[in-house]
């Protein structure tokens, strides 16, 4: 039992100055620690089993001496029935930190899962479209909330805003969301059904995404092309000359924005597309028509960046970048709709064959004849593409006519 000491009162304790332990009196064992720096400590020196222990009572003076004695007593109340407060206190700690570190938010759970599957992702760019999905319409909802928490509630209010008016990116977005939950559970992030599971859960709930009505994209009228390209090539900047690139190639506009140099043969008049960057995983070769060439050797050629179409900043342009062009030109289309404006030119002012312009552009052919098929029909193809382009760059007659027109029947 050590040794009691005087017991000070509260004007005495706040005289203490002096580094070191002090005793204050009952209960026995209690002291102000003051360290040099003047930091003062309330300590209760006791003996836990066969151990001497300094358990910790608080800061002096946010603990005052009356509160100290009475946490010492009841600190010594507990020693006595065979508690050790100081491993109790440690076993306390640590649930704590276990409970807290269970405790991930969606966010961090996103975050966690894309790092975990991005080394599965061909194209770099499907990583960014995972974290733009999520930040546009789950993170200003759910973002917050522990991953733990998340209940079809939660689920419905992020996509019933978008189900109808935005259906597939709607659909991109509950995958996303329960794959990211499905991680968390598999982590021990969270417990029970995934919320945003399609079968058997919310498909009791919501439409089904595939019985909704398909709306093609705009297409600009034929009659109306050489006025819009005309007037596309007027405008500046890079984005345009994407948008330019894009109507002369039939390609994708995300093909057109990843485009790089080295994947031009100028010399042969060829743009090959890698496989990783396209949508069916299958190498495309473009065959370029005389517009496409000079467009080309136009553009500005940026030091150490490979991309041909290159943001103001360097790196590739942005998704929205081509449609911001149309909608300066006073167009309600979209990029996406110059590849349907070549189809139906293609079917309906020249005679090449639809295989033909579905080659163009890199439509999978299913069936017999995809099965047979091995060449892509590229010197066949190029004859179209410079007829495309001159139909472009041609005026229609009132008659509905163009003024100049191409043989096609080397095509045929």
């Amino acid at each position: 039992m050590p040794k009691k000491a005087k017991e000070l009162t509260a004007i005495e304790v706040s005289r203490l100055k002096a580094p070191g332990f002090v005793s204050v009196g009952a209960p026995a064992g209690l002291a102000l620690q003051i360290t040099a720096t003047g930091v003062r400590s309330w300590i209760l020196r006791a003996k836990v089993g066969d151990k001497r222990r300094d358990i910790g009572l608080g800061a002096y003076p946010g603990v005052t001496l009356a509160e100290a004695r009475k946490r010492g007593q009841e600190t010594r109340d507990a020693i006595g029935q065979g508690v050790d407060p100081i491993a109790q206190k440690k076993a306390a700690k640590s649930a704590l930190a276990a409970a807290q570190a269970k405790v991930v938010s969606f966010d961090e759970a996103a975050r966690g899962f894309i790092a975990a599957k991005s080394s599965e992702w061909t194209n770099i760019k499907h990583g960014e479209q995972w974290r733009n999905t999520l930040a546009t319409y789950a993170s200003p909802v759910i973002g917050h909330l522990g991953v733990a928490d998340i209940e079809t509630a939660h689920v419905l209010r992020v996509l019933e805003p978008i189900w109808s008016e935005k259906k597939e990116t709607a659909s991109r977005v509950r995958g996303r969301l329960e794959q990211v939950l499905d991680w968390a559970r598999g982590h021990g992030l969270r417990d029970g059904e995934n919320p945003a599971r399609w079968r058997g859960h919310l498909d009791k709930l919501m439409s089904d995404p595939r019985k909704r009505v398909v709306q093609h994209h705009p297409a600009i009228p034929a009659v109306q092309l050489h006025d819009f390209y005309q007037a596309l090539r007027l405008r500046e900047g890079m984005a345009a000359r994407a948008l330019e690139f894009v109507l002369l190639t039939a390609a994708r506009s995300g093909e057109v924005r990843g485009a790089r140099w080295s994947e031009f043969d100028l010399t042969a008049k060829v743009w090959t597309v890698p496989a990783a960057r396209m949508k069916a995983k299958v190498e495309h070769r473009v065959p370029l028509s005389p517009q496409a060439i000079a467009l080309l050797g136009s553009l500005p050629v940026m030091e150490d960046e490979d991309a041909v179409f290159f943001a103001p900043r360097g790196g590739v342009l942005s998704d929205m970048s081509l449609s911001a062009v149309m909608r300066r030109m006073g167009r309600s289309e979209v990029p996406h709709g110059l590849r349907s404006s070549f189809r139906d030119w293609a079917g309906d002012h020249s005679e090449f064959p639809r295989e033909l312009a579905e080659a163009a552009l890199a439509h999978t052919v299913g069936g017999v004849e995809g099965a047979y098929r091995r060449g892509d029909a590229l010197e066949r193809r190029r004859v179209m593409m410079v007829a495309w382009a001159a139909f472009c760059s041609t005026p229609m007659t009132k008659a509905g006519a163009k003024v100049v027109s191409l043989s096609r029947r080397s095509a045929a």
